[in-house]
């Protein structure tokens, strides 16, 4: 039967955005909104960052197990090369200066596969598939980094191969050898926004992947999908709003203003999580252990937003989500506004990728159907 020829009596209908609906099964991770809790495959993420190192996580997403200490080095001797850009992809770069870096991103990334003769997921054996997968993940934090510095008139620094990966990040971004604390801040960071769950992103990632299409296919989709403002750009939107208000004395007047008026509070509430965000409180703690004025005016502008909130909008739970604390680490790091989304994308590739792997292992192809709401076909069509 073709798709034409389905009958009308198996639709099954679902959620508008299929919120709720669960498509697949799925190893990578989850979300427990109601809980307040995420996993990266079988272990807490927030216990994960607390108690491991990037590279650490990176290996498990990929290679389905945390890595022993002989494991954990032979997982950086193989991913530190491919960090480096190779000459054809260094050479395009500066054609894609004038773009923002998430735009000028999925063309560097998707020359990358084509350069590197990336071939359809269903003619390559899981070995290459890995392969891929590390190269592509390793490769996206120097794209990202040299088409800022280009953006901005400067020469894009090379990776050094002494540096782990946020410490790097932070090197190839600003040119300068980070402050301890700065590193292993964004490393919280970037460690806590590798997987979360079905996003829009992830989806699109699996979506691809399951047509059988190249893994640079797939993850170019998922930055797409990553670009857009309501999935992955709230970051600078929450640091807009801490500016718009400003000083402590106008917290009040402008959160009364944006609710009442039904504005978007940025920085606040999320699809899946009824509780705390616990990456916002894992980055809230982070936010603590940096200090500074900034900080602490965010945490009184949460701590205003929680009151009041319930005082005008009692039984309406909302609280902070990642953005509104990444944005003041990621700041405070010396990361610019303009590069907090492609942050986000350089540890999220690494679970897009997860999802890749997986999806190629057992795939069907995702197809699902829109309901008609158009006119009443057939319409005879008029003579011209």
């Amino acid at each position: 039967m073709t798709d034409r020829e389905v009958d009308m009596t198996t639709f099954i209908e679902v959620p508008r955005g299929l919120a709720g609906v669960i498509v697949t099964d799925t190893e990578v991770g989850d979300v427990r909104g109601e809980e307040g809790f995420y996993h990266y495959r079988q272990y807490s993420a927030i216990e994960l960052i607390e108690k491991r190192d990037f590279e650490d996580v990176w290996h498990l997403m990929l290679k389905g197990e945390l890595p022993t200490p002989a494991q954990r080095e032979a997982f950086i001797a193989e991913v530190t090369p491919l960090r480096h850009l190779p000459k054809p992809v260094a050479d395009l770069l500066p054609a894609l200066s004038g773009s923002v870096p998430m735009e000028g991103l999925r063309t560097a990334l998707s020359f990358a596969a084509a350069n590197r003769g990336m071939k359809p997921l269903l003619d390559i054996d899981e070995e290459t598939r890995l392969a891929d997968t590390l190269f592509a993940s390793a490769l996206v934090p120097t794209i990202l980094t040299s088409l800022h510095r280009l953006r901005h008139g400067l020469e894009p620094i090379a990776p050094r191969d002494d540096l782990p990966y946020a410490a790097n990040y932070l090197y190839m971004l600003t040119g300068e050898t980070p402050k301890p604390e700065h590193a292993k801040a964004i490393e919280a960071y970037l460690m806590s926004t590798i997987d979360h769950g079905f996003n829009a992103s992830t989806f699109t990632a699996r979506v691809i992947a399951s047509t059988g299409a190249d893994i640079g296919a797939a993850l170019v989709g998922a930055i797409g999908a990553l670009s857009g403002p309501l999935h992955g750009g709230a970051p600078s939107r929450a640091l807009d709003a801490l500016d718009a208000i400003g000083t402590p004395e106008n917290i009040d007047h402008w959160v009364r203003d944006v609710i009442t008026n039904g504005g978007r509070l940025m920085g606040f509430g999320h699809a899946v999580y009824k509780t705390d965000d616990p990456r916002s409180l894992m980055l809230r703690d982070v936010a603590t252990r940096l200090g500074g004025p900034r900080v602490d005016f965010a945490k009184q502008v949460e701590k205003r937003v929680v009151e009041i909130l319930a005082e005008l909008k009692p039984g309406r739970n909302l609280y902070t989500n990642v953005e509104f604390y990444a944005g003041v680490v990621m700041e405070d790091c010396g990361v610019p506004r303009d590069m907090f989304t492609p942050t986000f994308a350089a540890s999220r590739v690494i679970g897009w990728a997860a999802n890749v792997l997986e999806q190629a292992r057992d795939s069907k192809i995702i197809r699902p159907r829109a309901r008609y709401t158009g006119e009443v076909p057939p319409v005879p069509v008029p003579t011209a």
